[in-house]
Order: structure tokens, then sequence, then C-alpha cells
């Protein structure tokens, strides 16, 4: 149904969330992807487990559904991870409470819609919008929750984790928290790289959807030896972005950011950028009507600067020189977060160095650090980027249950 409806879906996130055609269109592909693959994932889970067989006993493993979950997606991926983080709760027995983010409701309305055409009986996905502050504590800290998946900023994430860890009069069980949080990601560029590769790379990763993505490249430690000359390729293409309403143009490639207060916050680092770094590019809101941000760059950036080191989801990109490769390594490492990086190289032994140190849960050689698909890329970090859940993946499910051990001796 949602394939025969794509571009309709694509038109509601373009009008809601200000997505571009482009990543409107990647965002309904990725729900069918979940769709698809955690339906199969439910039935691998439902056939017999491996155990190692006994003697006078037969036994079966079971994988059974938690309860009551509250499932709060984000608006940046406002139709995928609002479907994944759903299906997979349902498709494991469980029931769900679906808050949608504030700023994306319809087009998680629209989706639950889907699921009633399909006859998806009720009281299985309740679709309860509200704010977080009323509607996501309530039902985060309800003793009758069972789980909670999030996606979202690391305060909430933290905030949901204290509070998911506290138990209420009449709760039988521990919460289970399933957390997705920020990014504060890195793309390396090492001294022998194909630098035309890399720039595009790099452009593509900060600045699609307005760098509104937890897995965002918002720094490049760049080679001493090349800093210049990738920067030289890399702002004709920052340049050559073309920014607007996307419901005007199929070839807009940057939209506004999502609300007021984040247009505010996102130009807020930009000013501490221009204290802590060369603007390069951008650096100021946007023409048009609407809470549009120019693409910024800010080169010679220290890497424990204020805009190295916080995540401001926006598109504001951060260069940073580093003396040779372990160097570049070494600030790659140097947040709290751990969620995607990526390194461009034609060295054997840095990549493989990158694989052994780069501390990530999505690593990427050379190519971009955003775009995951499902089944291909499971997708969760390390640290203060979550549980590294990943979602897409194969443990994703598990999640989501709890595993049953039946053992009858056989007389």
């Amino acid at each position: 149904m949602i394939r025969e409806r794509k571009f309709e879906y694509a038109a509601w996130m373009v009008f809601e969330v200000g997505k571009s055609w482009a990543e409107a269109d990647g965002d309904v592909a990725e729900t069918i992807d979940f769709l698809e693959f955690y339906g199969r994932e439910a039935l691998r889970l439902a056939d017999d487990q491996p155990l190692t067989r006994i003697a006078g006993e037969n036994n079966k493993l079971a994988y059974i559904p938690l309860g009551v979950g509250a499932v709060i997606p984000p608006w940046n991926f406002p139709m995928a991870i609002m479907a994944g983080m759903t299906s997979a709760a349902i498709v494991t027995g469980n029931t769900v409470v679906l808050k949608p983010s504030s700023d994306s409701p319809v087009i998680a309305a629209k989706f639950i819609e889907v699921l009633e055409k399909c006859g998806v009986p009720a009281g299985v996905v309740n679709y309860v919008p509200g704010g977080g502050r009323e509607v996501g504590e309530h039902i985060v800290t309800h003793p009758k929750t069972r789980f909670i998946a999030f996606t979202g900023s690391k305060e909430v994430g933290l905030h949901i984790n204290a509070e998911a860890s506290r138990p209420r009069d009449g709760q039988l069980w521990i919460k289970r928290a399933v957390l997705e949080m920020g990014g504060k990601d890195s793309i390396v560029v090492d001294d022998d790289c194909n630098l035309d590769d890399a720039a595009k790379g790099v452009a593509a990763s900060a600045f699609g959807f307005q760098g509104q993505k937890c897995s965002a490249c918002s720094r490049a430690i760049v080679h001493e030896k090349v800093y210049d000359q990738f920067v030289r390729k890399l702002l004709p293409l920052v340049g050559a972005l073309k920014q607007g309403a996307p419901y005007e143009s199929k070839d807009v490639n940057m939209g506004p950011v999502i609300n007021e207060n984040a247009q505010q916050s996102i130009l807020d680092y930009i000013e501490t950028g221009k204290t802590e770094g060369e603007l390069l590019a951008g650096g100021m809101r946007g023409a048009g009507k609407g809470y549009f941000i120019q693409p910024t760059v800010f080169g010679d950036v220290a890497p424990d600067a204020t805009i190295s080191l916080e995540e401001i989801f926006g598109p504001v990109l951060a260069l940073i020189k580093a003396k040779n490769f372990d160097h570049a390594i070494e600030i790659a490492n140097n947040t709290e977060y751990g969620l995607t990086g990526a390194v461009y190289s034609n060295k054997r032994e840095h990549l493989e160095q990158a694989l052994r140190d780069f501390h990530v849960g999505n690593l990427y050689l050379n190519r971009k650090c955003t775009g995951a698909l499902v089944g291909v890329h499971p997708f969760g970090g390390f640290n203060m980027s979550g549980t590294d859940s990943k979602a897409g993946g194969r443990d994703y499910l598990l999640l989501f249950t709890q595993a049953k051990l039946m053992s009858e001796k056989v007389r």
C-alpha cells in the first residue's frame, strides 16, 4: 500500500518537515524496507531456535512479547524511523502507544491509516500526539509501560533512561529502554585519497536534509598536506547547493530547518564558530520565507572547540587539520558520541587501523557517513549516541522480546 502511494507520503514530508524530494523519497523507501525486513525477521525468530539436545528432555526456546511499549520517534525521519520502531514492536507481538514528534504528527497519522486499512486490530497501535513534557513524560513513567523505544537528542534520551530505571507503584518489571541519540560525526580525509570523492562525500553528508541527521558529517578531519586542496574542491560544491522551498522545485537541495527554535540554536552556534574558526562559506540566514540557514563551513577549527564537540544538528561543518593519520583518528575519537564516521584513504594499513581504532557504531570506508540501508548497514552507535540498538539488523527485534525456555522431561 505504501508503494502504491509513495509520492503522496513523500509530499507530506516535503510539506511537514521541509525535506527535499530526494530525501523524502528515500524516507518512504526506508519505511518499506523496515516493514519488509522486520516482518521477515519475525518469521525467523518464530522458527525453532537451536539448542543443544540432551537425552530424556524436550527443550524449546521461544521469544515472547514484552507487553505495552511507548514508541517516541523523531521528526527528521518522520516516516522511516517512526514506522521502523513501531513495526518492530508489533511484529514481535507487543502493543504500542505511539507519540510522534510535535513537528511531524501528520505523516505518523497517515501511517496509522495504512495499518488500519491493512487490518491491524484496533488497540495494537495507539496514536497519541502531544508534547513531550505532557504526553511523553506520562507514557514513559507509567507503571504499565514495559519498554520505551526512543530516537532523538542525548538530553531527552538520558532523561528517559533515568526515568525508565525508577520503578513505580504497581510496576512488575525493569523497563527496557531502546535509545538512539545524537552524534558528532567525523569524516577523515587522508593525504593520498581521491580528494574529489572525499569532497563530494563530505558535502553530501554534511548538508543532506540541512544537516539534520544524527549521522551527518559535522567535522571533516583533513591531513594537513592536502587541507588546502581539499578546501578548494569542497567550497564550490557547497556553493552550488540550491536552497529554497522544496515544494516549489524538485531541484532544491536544501530546505528550511525544522522550526524557529532550531534556527536560533544553529545561528547561535554559527556565532560561536566565528570566534573559533575562519568562516569559509555561509554563516547567515538563508533567503526566503521560512527557517532557512545557509550551508556554513568553518576552517582551521581546533579539535576541542565548541563547534567541534557539541552536536549542532544543522548545516554547519567544521574543518580540522590533522598532522598525520594517527592524529586524525585521535581527533575523531575525542567526542562523547560514537555514531557514524568515515575514512577516505588509499592506504590499506590506514583503513585497517581505522577499522580497529575509530570507535563508532557505523564506520564507512571511502564513502559518505550517511545513508545506512536496512539489512545492509545495521544502525546504532556507542557511548552517548545510544544503546547501539542496530536498527535494520538481525539483533534489533530481540530488543522487543524476552526469551522463554520450556523444558519437559520425557517419560
